[in-house]
């Protein structure tokens, strides 16, 4: 019977925490390779520009690291991170408020696809945009964490400083606008 190389358990995210701490930089760089797509997904969704992903993203983890000193174990590393850049976010968002925004030119538009599909995926995507963005700061994090992340009430509870049963009222009503806006 031939020999099995043995496999080596697959670090969990506390233990890259502490040997990013110790001076492993692959550490750090596992941390970004686990968790920045997810990251760029929640940002997206929250309404971040497809052209500031990428900075939104680094910026994310930039705070995240200088602040890891705080990262109590409270709720899992993606759920620290994934509040950590809602705020970068909306900081973000203050900052854009005071320059001015130049749309794109409709030839620079992509142009891939049904035009029919397009214009209702479009118009859909556009109404469930516009319904996060009226919804209050909690419950569309509420609902992005739920509904995109599949977070648990207590660890969204533990992310956002509230109670299981808050977020669960925060998601429901949340949906319920959605559907509101949607429809």
């Amino acid at each position: 019977m031939p020999h099995a190389e043995p496999v080596a358990a697959v670090p969990t995210d506390a233990a890259l925490i502490a040997a990013w701490q110790g001076g492993d930089e692959p550490a750090a760089a596992e941390l970004v390779r686990r968790h920045a797509r997810a990251l760029a997904r929640f940002l997206a969704s929250a309404g971040a520009p497809d052209a500031d992903l990428d900075d939104l993203v680094q910026e994310t983890f930039i705070r995240a690291f200088r602040g890891v000193g705080r990262f109590r174990g409270q709720c899992r590393f993606r759920t620290w991170l994934l509040t950590i850049g809602g705020n970068v976010l909306k900081d973000a968002a203050r900052r854009a408020r005071r320059t001015k925004v130049v749309a794109l030119p409709d030839e620079l538009r992509a142009t891939d696809g049904d035009p029919h599909e397009r214009a209702v995926a479009g118009e859909a995507e556009g109404r469930l945009r516009e319904g996060l963005g009226r919804l209050s700061r909690m419950q569309r994090e509420v609902f992005l964490l739920r509904a995109q992340h599949g977070l648990e009430y207590e660890e969204i509870a533990a992310a956002l400083g509230t109670s299981p049963g808050a977020a669960r009222v925060h998601y429901h009503h949340a949906v319920k606008r959605l559907k509101e806006y949607v429809a």
